[in-house]
C-alpha cells in the first residue's frame, strides 16, 4: 500500500471554522469535510502533489 501525505504534517493545511468543511488546504484553495488528501485522490486518481512537509520555526 503507498503511503499517503499526512495532511497534518504538510504547511498547506488548516483547521477552518466552518462547520461543515473543517479541513483546507491553502495550496489548492479549497475547504472540505474530509481530508484534502482523500479529496485530491479521489478526484485525480493522483496522491497530493502539493505536499510540503512542515518546518520548525528558524532562529
Amino acid at each position: 500500500m503507498n503511503e499517503t501525505p499526512k495532511c497534518a504534517k504538510c504547511q498547506h493545511y488548516y483547521i477552518t471554522w466552518d462547520k461543515v468543511f473543517p479541513y483546507g488546504c491553502r495550496a489548492m484553495g479549497f475547504k472540505s469535510h474530509r481530508t484534502p488528501a482523500a479529496v485530491v485522490r479521489e478526484s485525480s486518481g493522483q496522491e497530493c502533489l502539493a505536499y510540503a512537509e512542515k518546518t520548525k520555526g528558524v532562529k
